[in-house]
């Protein structure tokens, strides 16, 4: 009876009035509900063509009740109530294809277990699980219970509703606990493929065309219900029945046409704004506008369209207009409207590429202002060192200020302001330390030389300054000493040939330590380990750490060898490490006073003792003393080089006689060069007002000394303070120690290539034992890297010292690749 009761003719009659209800949203009660769920399990169960006849049915009246909602729409003429028509059905329809496929999931099962209707099911409502039918009042209970609150509620409209996303999630919530097939079903499937070739296909481009023109007023400041491009967006993205891109009509229809009016919209706008108020002012309304659209973009399109909303915004206001942005940009650098730039920033760092321009415009900017600003000031950092360090960190300071609040510190800004701080730096502009170019040009006597910046001889010189006991240094704080030191390591950072800095260094720090004249013990040893820690390479590093050791050593063994003679207060002697002290193995030749000759033997001694096969070598040029003279004025304390203790000496048993130069030079033994620079200190000392010696006949320069000049001690000699002489008194003839012996500039140029040369060889071979085999290009690269903390090697220099280095079998050039070395052990 049951079976025979149960085809699609029997039932079908009962369950049409109740799904005409549920398409019409009208109220239907519990137990139409839960029959209509039995009906459908029956016609399934025992009508074999039942489920494809119920799916025929259920189609002939969607189409039917969505042509009368196409009526409805289409009735209405004018834009604004055609889109609230449309969005009121939609909404309604929509949540009731939520509600509609509960009932029919036994349908969907039965449909693809027998595979019937395959060509017009998709199988898109393949989602229906078999768990649904195995219980039939299960299945009933339950979803009228779900829909028993859900149903009642919207059985009033929902035309205010929210969208259709709103009736999906209510769906899904309110059967939480139990299988919900709507949102994947075949009935769903049908009822929006219905909805869409019914009604969306002919009228989606007026219902685009409306909500655009919605937007167009909007951004015209009128004023609309924006509800209303909302729903037409919902019914775009719900209506896509394509389970792998969901918003494939969405994209392809609303996103495009928005992208397209927003882009006609702001490209007349933007011509009309920039024409009429000028860059400036353009700026602050593309700026605006771009935030403006963004904020729109939120509440009318998906989350994915937001990017590619703001792409096209970016190109109509600010790519179109590129050029005449650019153009603004140095002229605001020069005036330093830190604002405007700002706001330049943001907006070119949209555009691909937009911001590089900018950065030439501030590196083009720094270099001009900073060497303007140098030239300007050449009188003055010429002759001073200080003034030359803080007008470059004053100009330091002010790009950075510039860059902090122009560009917000952003890396790349900081990257062109260290890049061209770094030329400014590195300027010959002002100073030049003339380099020979290569081994060869100084071997033949070939005066080709590369003019490099002598700003590092000028941060060593005020290092000095800072760390030597001076006028200077003693007006500071040791908080204010530090800064500036740490002030000097931060323009060192962009010193390219940062060697000769080291070399300068050194011979400071040689002079401070041998003649006792630091100002802070601590600060000496403080400034090595910063110079480790800004990146100076360690050997160089570590001998200057060396020297602080010895001088420590040298004060025990002066104090061991001070309590075994007896005239212990007479001699001070500093036991130093040639590799890291010497520049060279230069030693000069003197004849020394007795009292200190007498001192010698009995050092070496002494030294011997306590190291034994240690062998001692005596540099008189790097030694200093203290004499007392007397005469008919009064007595007064000299401190003096070595070699002016000797000239000075000359006169100790004869102090009233005239000495000619040569019986000097027999009696000193110094070399010619040595004894002349001695003899000038001696009678032309720049402090004095009564100069020590005095000679005949008169000459302005140490090299007019000929063998027949005289010379005698001046009697008359004395301190002069406030115009008067003093009976007592010290004088300090040593000036800057002589660290060598008397050189040419371009002499002592030449080492500092030859060093640089050893430097570059040591590095290639280093570099070609841990490779091996290696192209040209990747050496260079490497070599470069490796010499970057000490000087960049020219191209020229890596080449010679390549040929070099191949001639002496320490690598080959590849046989098959010229470019190509091969390291050869």
């Amino acid at each position: 009876m049951m079976q025979k009761n149960s085809t699609f003719e029997d039932k079908w009659p009962s369950m049409r009035p109740v799904v005409l209800s549920l398409l019409k949203q009208e109220r239907v009660t519990p137990s139409e509900w839960q029959e209509l769920f039995f009906a459908v399990h029956l016609v399934c169960l025992w009508d074999d063509k039942g489920p494809l006849k119920i799916h025929e049915s259920l189609q002939q009246d969607i189409v039917a009740y969505i042509k009368q909602a196409q009526c409805r729409v289409l009735a209405q003429r004018e834009e604004q109530a055609l889109l609230k028509a449309y969005i009121v059905e939609w909404r309604k329809f929509f949540t009731q294809s939520n509600y509609l496929p509960l009932p029919f999931a036994k349908l969907e099962s039965c449909l693809q277990s027998k595979g019937s209707s395959s060509s017009s099911v998709s199988s898109s409502g393949g989602g229906a699980s078999s768990s649904s039918a195995s219980s039939s009042s299960a299945t009933v209970t339950g979803a009228g219970s779900s829909h028993n609150s859900s149903a009642c509620a919207s059985g009033a409209g929902t035309s205010s509703g929210g969208g259709g996303g709103g009736g999906s999630s209510s769906s899904s919530s309110s059967s939480s606990k139990k299988p919900n097939h709507a949102e994947d079903s075949i009935v769903r499937k049908l009822m929006l493929d219905s909805w869409n070739q019914s009604i969306f296909m002919n009228i989606k481009h007026r219902l685009q065309e409306s909500a655009m023109k919605l937007v167009h007023a909007e951004r015209n400041g009128e004023a609309f219900d924006s509800q209303l491009v909302i729903g037409v967006r919902e019914s775009y993205v719900n209506l896509c029945s394509n389970t792998e891109d969901k918003l494939e009509i969405y994209r392809e229809n609303f996103e495009a046409a928005y992208l397209h009016a927003t882009s006609a919209f702001y490209r007349l706008k933007a011509s009309e704004q920039l024409q009429t108020n000028g860059v400036k002012s353009f700026m602050e309304y593309a700026d605006a506008k771009l935030r403006e659209e963004e904020a729109r973009g939120e509440r009318y399109l998906e989350p994915g369209s937001i990017t590619a909303l703001g792409q096209c915004c970016v190109t109509v206001l600010i790519g179109d207009h590129l050029p005449t942005l650019l153009a603004e940009c140095a002229p605001l650098i020069e005036a330093r409207e830190t604002q405007r730039l700002q706001l330049m920033f943001r907006l070119l760092d949209r555009v691909a590429g937009g911001v590089d321009p900018m950065l030439r415009d501030l590196e083009n900017h720094i270099v001009q202002a900073g060497l303007a600003d140098m030239v300007a000031a050449a009188d003055i950092i010429t002759q001073d060192s200080e003034k030359y360090v803080e007008r470059l960190l004053k100009l330091f300071r002010r790009f950075s200020d510039l860059v902090k609040e122009a560009f917000n510190d952003d890396p790349r800004f900081l990257t062109a302001r260290d890049k061209a701080f770094k030329t400014v730096v590195n300027d010959i502009t002002l100073f030049k330390l003339e380099l020979p170019t290569s081994n060869t040009a100084m071997a033949r006597g070939i005066k080709i030389s590369t003019p490099e910046s002598k700003c590092p001889e000028l941060l060593a010189n005020y290092c000095d300054m800072l760390l030597r006991r001076t006028p200077f240094s003693k007006r500071l704080t040791t908080e204010e000493i530090e800064s500036r030191l740490k002030d000097v390591l931060l323009v060192l950072k962009y010193v390219s040939n940062k060697d000769v800095f080291m070399r300068y260094h050194k011979a400071h720090l040689t002079r401070r330590l041998i003649l006792d004249s630091s100002a802070d013990s601590e600060k000496e040893e403080d400034m090595v380990e910063w110079l480790r820690e800004v990146g100076m390479p360690a050997d160089y590093v570590n001998k200057l750490a060396r020297m602080f050791q010895d001088i420590k050593v040298s004060e025990d063994l002066n104090t061991q060898f001070r309590s075994q003679t007896t005239r212990h207060d007479a001699i001070n002697i500093k036991i130093l490490n040639a590799g890291a002290w010497a520049r060279g193995s230069e030693r000069v030749s003197v004849s020394l006073p007795l009292e200190l000759e007498d001192y010698i033997p009995e050092v070496e001694e002494f030294y011997k003792k306590k190291h034994s096969g240690r062998k001692l070598q005596w540099y008189h040029h790097m030694s200093n003393g203290t004499i007392t003279f007397a005469n008919n004025t009064g007595r007064f304390d000299l401190d003096v080089t070595t070699f002016q203790m000797a000239v000075l000496f000359a006169w100790n048993q004869r102090p009233n006689e005239k000495v000619s130069y040569e019986n000097l030079r027999l009696a000193t033994e110094l070399p010619d060069p040595e004894l002349r620079r001695t003899l000038w200190s001696l009678v032309a000392f720049p402090k004095l007002k009564r100069q020590l010696l005095v000679y005949e006949p008169a000459i302005s320069n140490p090299k007019d000394f000929t063998e027949n000049t005289l010379f005698w001690v001046n009697q008359e000699f004395a301190i002069i303070k406030n115009g008067k002489p003093q009976r007592r008194g010290k004088v300090n003839l040593v000036g800057r120690l002589q660290l060598s012996t008397e050189r040419s500039q371009q002499e002592d140029n030449q080492s500092i290539v030859q060093l640089r040369i050893l430097r570059t060889q040591e590095a290639i071979i280093k570099i070609m034992k841990m490779r091996k085999r290696l192209s040209n290009a990747a050496l260079q690269a490497e070599l470069v890297d490796i010499l970057k903390n000490m000087f960049l090697p020219s191209k020229k220099m890596i080449k010679e010292q390549l040929e070099w280095l191949i001639e002496h079998k320490y690598m080959r050039r590849d046989d098959d690749d010229i470019n190509t070395f091969i390291y050869m052990a």
